[in-house]
Formats: structure tokens, sequence, C-alpha cells
């Protein structure tokens, strides 16, 4: 695979004694929606946070192994850790809009990472809730607190404060367990969007949903990374039987 948006190479990772991650190895394409699936506590969300080092906010973590990501190692001690998270942003399970307006929400790391000016600073507002659909809605309302919008507003939001700094690849874990149907169809429908310009990885405990938005998927399964490839493939002709047992509720 030509130049892929993250390539892990022999992961390991442990919490103190506990091995989380077990020799994973696995290439994510860019600009692409891939899933990562299994069961409650496999490390799923491990993994993900790993990509732009969250994991290091626990105490005893430690790693081995690579993950490139722009041609660099970014688990090296040297790594620029601020630049690694405003090129790869996080959503998390539920919205975590800060006690702000609307607007102070999505200026909030532009101000940090781009010394945009105020002009600049508007325009980046309105970009920035176009691309998740929200600017029709909001713009009477950029005074606002976010604390007052709906559930899906505010995992809306959450995603345009990301895109404000202009990331590369959006980790979304669980992005949709706090929404309802409907609203998670819609986010669905934005995340289609997102990726003519944008990688994504989603963690997810709703295969379905794997199975509707992803272009590729992994099964992890206590700790270690059992099958990867593309949606289709691992949901109708998987090549472990792990996987099969799993996607057709033998057990997880």
């Amino acid at each position: 695979m030509d130049n892929p948006a993250i390539l892990v190479k022999s992961l390991d990772l442990w919490y103190g004694d506990f091995k989380a991650l077990k020799g994973i190895n696995a290439s994510f394409r860019g600009k692409m929606i891939t899933s990562i699936i299994g069961p409650s506590g496999c490390g799923k969300s491990t993994l993900l946070r790993v990509f732009n080092r969250m994991n290091d906010l626990a105490e005893g973590v430690r790693t081995s192994g690579e993950i490139i990501i722009n041609g660099a190692d970014i688990l090296r001690r040297d790594a620029d850790l601020v630049a690694l998270r405003k090129r790869v942003g996080m959503v998390f399970q539920r919205p975590n809009p800060f006690p702000l307006s609307i607007y102070e929400n999505i200026v909030f790391g532009a101000r940090i990472h781009l010394e945009a000016k105020k002009k600049d600073l508007d325009y980046l507002v309105e970009q920035s809730l176009r691309s998740v659909l929200l600017w029709d809605e909001l713009k009477d309302r950029l005074g606002r607190s976010a604390l007052g919008l709906s559930l899906e507003q505010k995992q809306r939001l959450c995603i345009a404060r990301l895109l404000a700094v202009k990331p590369e690849i959006l980790l979304m874990d669980e992005p949709c367990s706090a929404l309802d149907p409907q609203a998670t169809q819609r986010i669905e429908e934005l995340m289609r969007e997102l990726k003519r310009d944008y990688t994504i990885v989603i963690v997810t405990h709703n295969m379905q949903q794997a199975a509707r938005i992803s272009d590729e998927t992994g099964f992890i399964l206590m700790g270690e990374l059992v099958e990867f490839g593309r949606t289709e493939t691992i949901f109708t002709k998987p090549s472990d039987r792990r996987t099969e047992d799993y996607i057709t509720g033998r057990y997880g």
C-alpha cells in the first residue's frame, strides 16, 4: 500500500503489567473510514488513542513498535505532541463542548495553533459549521452557550471544533453511542461527507454501523488484531473463525 495515512508496525502497549495491545500491524488508508470492532475491553479504544498519544495521560503506559504518520514515528520520545494532536483530532463518546459560546468553541484551538485574525476567525467559524451542516441552524446564535445545544448538535460542534484547526485524521470513539437512531443516521451521513477530505478511524460496538459506513474494518480480540481488510470481506468472508464467531454473535 502506497503511503498509508497511518502505518502501525509491531505495536505493543502495556498498562503497568497488563499487555493491552499485542503485536499490532496495520495500514490505514487515507480518505477512507476504517472501523475498529471487537468485544468490550478488547483494546479498541486503546488502539485509537495511541494514534494521538492520548494514552500517555494514563499512569504506567509503555509502548514499543512504530506508528508512522506523515513519514515520522509518533511514538518517539521527541515527538511534538502539540503538532500531532493538531494533525490527528479526536471525537469522544459523549460530546464535550467547552462552557463557552458556540463561536468561542470553534475558534478555541485556532487561536492557539493558527494565530488567526478576527476576520479570518469569522470565516473559519462559518466554514467549520458549514462542514458539519450546522451553519444555517446556528449562524444567528453564535454568541449563545454551546451547552444549550441538542446532543446531536453538540457532537457536530465538537467535530467542527476539530476541523477548525485543519487536521488530517479524525479519530472517533463511539461517536454515536449517546445519540438516538435518527441522529446516528445523520452523523453517519456527515462522516461519509467528511471522508472526502479526511481520514477517519472509528471505534464502534455497533457492527451494523461498521458495515454501513466503513471502507475497511479491523477486528480486535484480547489485544490482538485478528483480521483487517475490506469491510465487505470481513463481514461476508472472514478468514479467521474468531471473526466469524464474533460477527455472527456466538460470543462478544
